[in-house]
C-alpha cells in the first residue's frame, strides 16, 4: 500500500497541506481526484481572513468541503454562496470560469477559524469544453451512513445503498468518515482507484498505521479492514480511473497542452469573464512555452 505525503503550500495568506498532485509514478491521480489541499485547521484574527482573489480554471471540477469556519464563493456566473461545515460546493470549470474564495465580511468582526478540504476532479475528455456551472448542497441533503462504531457522510457517488444528490461529470466516490475508539470496519472496493486521507486520530488499514495528513492508496479492487484505537476522522476518495493523459499547469487541467497555454494567454490578456464587484485578481505567474504535467502549483 503506497502512502502519499503532504507538502506545505500557501492559499492566499493561509497555509495548506497539499497531497495531490503527486509525482508518484504509480498514481498521478486517485480516480478523478488530481488535486487535494487541506486548509488549516487555523485561526484568523479579527479583521483578517481568507482572501483568494479571482482566478481562472479550465478542465476541472472543484469540490469544497469544510469542517470548521465559513467561506464565500463568488464566480463569473454570478454565484454568491456561503459554504458552512458539512455543505459541499461543486464548481465545474469546463471551458473556463473565474472565482474567488473569501472569509465572509461579517466573520471578520471577530476571530474566526477555517478547516476544510478543496479537491479537484479532472473532467472526462469529452466534457473538457462543457459550459461552466456551480452547485451547492447543504449538509442536510447529503446521506448519512451508519455502521457499528462508524458514521459517514456521503458527499459524492454511491455507497452502501445510498446515493449523493451532488452531480459530477466524473464517476467518483467521496465520504467524510468518523470512527469511534476501538471500532473495526470493512470498507469494500467502491471504485476502480481508491484512497484514504486521515485527518485526525488513529487509523490502521489492514494493520498498517496511517499518519494524519497522509493519504493511503488502497489495493485496487480489494476490500480493506479499518481499525481505530482512538476516535478517528478520515476522507474516503476515488472512483473511475482517469482515461488518457492529463496535464496540469497553475489552475488549469487539460488533455491538451496547447489548451493550457491558450488559457494562460487568455487570462493574461483579460479574455475571461470577471467576478462581479471584485476588481482584484491573481496575476498569471508566467506564460509557459510548454506545459509539463509535473510542473504543478
Amino acid at each position: 500500500m503506497d502512502i502519499l505525503l503532504p507538502k506545505v503550500s500557501d492559499l492566499g495568506n493561509f497555509k495548506v497541506l497539499r497531497v495531490l498532485p503527486t509525482s508518484n509514478p504509480k498514481r498521478y491521480t486517485v480516480g478523478p481526484f488530481i488535486f487535494w489541499d487541506q486548509m488549516g485547521p487555523g485561526e484568523f484574527l479579527k479583521d483578517q481572513g481568507l482572501d483568494v482573489r479571482p482566478h481562472p480554471h479550465i478542465g476541472l471540477e472543484t469540490i469544497t468541503y469544510l469542517f470548521d469556519g465559513r467561506v464565500t464563493h463568488k464566480d463569473s456566473l454570478g454565484s454568491d454562496q456561503i459554504i458552512t461545515p458539512g455543505d459541499v460546493n461543486i464548481m465545474c470549470a469546463g471551458r473556463g470560469i473565474v472565482h474567488s474564495e473569501r472569509t465572509p465580511f461579517e466573520d471578520r468582526a471577530r476571530d474566526s477559524r477555517l478547516f476544510g478540504i478543496q479537491a479537484w476532479l479532472v473532467l472526462p475528455t469529452a466534457r473538457e469544453q462543457t459550459g461552466p456551472t456551480f452547485t451547492h448542497h447543504a449538509q442536510g441533503a447529503l446521506p448519512l451512513i451508519q455502521e457499528e462504531g462508524v458514521h459517514a457522510r456521503l458527499i459524492l457517488g454511491e455507497a452502501f445503498g445510498r446515493a449523493s444528490p451532488a452531480f459530477t461529470h466524473s464517476k467518483s466516490i467521496y465520504m467524510d468518515v468518523h470512527m469511534e475508539a476501538d471500532a473495526a470496519f470493512v470498507l469494500p472496493s467502491l471504485g476502480e482507484e481508491m484512497g484514504i486521507y486521515l485527518l485526525e486520530g488513529d487509523l490502521a488499514i489492514n494493520g498498517q498505521t496511517l499518519t494524519p495528513t497522509h493519504m493511503a492508496l488502497l489495493p485496487e479492487g480489494e476490500e480493506v479492514r479499518l481499525t481505530s484505537r482512538t476516535p478517528a476522522r478520515f476522507m474516503v476518495l476515488g472512483g473511475e480511473a482517469t482515461q488518457g493523459e492529463r496535464f496540469m499547469w497553475w489552475n488549469f487541467v487539460s488533455s491538451d497542452k496547447a489548451c493550457l497555454a491558450q488559457a494562460a494567454i487568455d487570462w493574461q490578456e483579460g479574455r475571461f469573464a470577471g467576478v462581479s464587484g471584485d476588481s482584484e485578481y491573481i496575476p498569471l505567474p508566467h506564460v509557459p512555452r510548454s506545459c509539463d504535467p509535473d510542473a504543478c502549483s
